[in-house]
């Protein structure tokens, strides 16, 4: 592929770290900070040791996790419409 003045590969090269830098970016948001609770901060069931220590910061035991995690975040779906080719054709 020509990249103008860019090397071989430079373009790939661009790309591979900027998926790098967004992945990276992404669990940094996911992983919580700070004091773990003693206690879900849903429904007040003391979280176990084990699991405060493999994760710094957690805040909801497993069940209520595993029950947010099942929720779909986007209540909207997440479908660009305007993107699609079928409204370009109109």
């Amino acid at each position: 592929m020509a990249g103008g003045w860019a090397r071989d590969g430079a373009v790939n090269e661009q790309i591979d770290a900027s998926i790098a830098d967004e992945l990276s970016r992404l669990k940094a948001l996911r992983r919580p900070t700070g004091e773990s609770f003693a206690f879900c901060a849903e429904c007040e069931e003391p979280i176990p040791e084990a699991r405060r220590i493999a994760i710094p910061g957690v805040k909801l035991c497993i069940d209520c996790q595993r029950g947010r995690d099942a929720r779909p975040e986007d209540p909207r779906g997440g479908i660009n419409r305007r993107g699609s080719k079928d409204s370009q054709l109109r």
